[in-house]
């Protein structure tokens, strides 16, 4: 039984120590160096990059004025210098400020009682004690009570604020002329790595004359700011630590 147990422990020890093994290996390789920055590439060439389908209007057409110079919706006289194809850049604005709190409170109490007895039965009522060999009294034969009583409480409190703005590429043009676009960002100070990132899908006249789209025009937004480094790895418990959470049912 002793042999079962330690075969049992040393296969989750070897497991452990193999999901965790390449990990391990690399950070050991780069200790004393920074986190090393990401190389810049096309989106596009991604094994991972999916182009983006939803929902298309009917197309428009490009609506122009009789003897006009000007063309609808452009923010110059030569030239509109918004982002407006494949490969242009433009700046996200995000500027998060969220706060929400929630309080609930419930309460629940019932009582109950109930009670019978057996006065008389044609006569036999005096037959009941013959049953229970003379103790039972015919006046009292049932008598039940209930009493339940449940309180709870919850309460939620988050607070948010993200002020940032960074570029962002357009990488795809749908049918309807929505833009997909795709940002990301990389910042080192001394052995921490901050790791910015923004996709979505935007309308080409929620883009400003500065050549900006704020955060809540972007239909299917993806933001994530993140990091990695010496403090992100004191921060997060070791991998051993986290496969015990997941597997330990107690």
């Amino acid at each position: 039984m002793a042999r079962n147990h330690l075969r049992l422990a040393a296969t989750i020890g070897l497991s452990l120590t193999v999901i965790g093994c390449g990990n391990t290996l690399d950070r050991i390789s780069r200790v004393g160096q920074e986190p090393p920055l990401s190389p810049i590439e096309n989106p596009r060439a991604s094994e991972l990059y999916q182009p983006v389908s939803l929902p298309m209007p009917e197309p428009l057409t490009d609506a122009r004025q009789p003897a006009s110079l000007w063309r609808q919706g452009s923010r110059a006289f030569f030239k509109d210098q918004r982002a407006g194809r494949v490969g242009d850049i433009l700046t996200v604005v995000i500027e998060i400020d969220d706060e929400a709190e929630l309080d609930n409170s419930t309460s629940r109490s019932r009582s109950a009682g109930e009670s019978a007895g057996l006065d008389n039965l044609l006569g036999y009522e005096s037959r009941i004690n013959n049953i229970f060999d003379g103790d039972a009294i015919p006046t009292q034969l049932v008598n039940a009570d209930s009493d339940s009583e449940s309180n709870g409480a919850g309460s939620t409190a988050r607070e948010e604020e993200i002020d940032l703005r960074m570029a962002a590429v357009i990488t795809q043009i749908l049918p309807n002329g929505n833009l997909v676009i795709q940002g990301s960002q990389q910042v080192r100070v001394n052995y921490e790595l901050r790791d910015l990132a923004v996709r979505g899908v935007i309308r080409p006249e929620d883009i400003t004359s500065l050549n900006e789209v704020p955060y809540d025009k972007i239909a299917e937004a993806r933001i994530s700011y993140g990091g990695k480094g010496t403090l992100s790895d004191v921060q997060q418990p070791r991998y051993g630590q986290q496969v015990f959470d997941i597997l330990f049912p107690f």
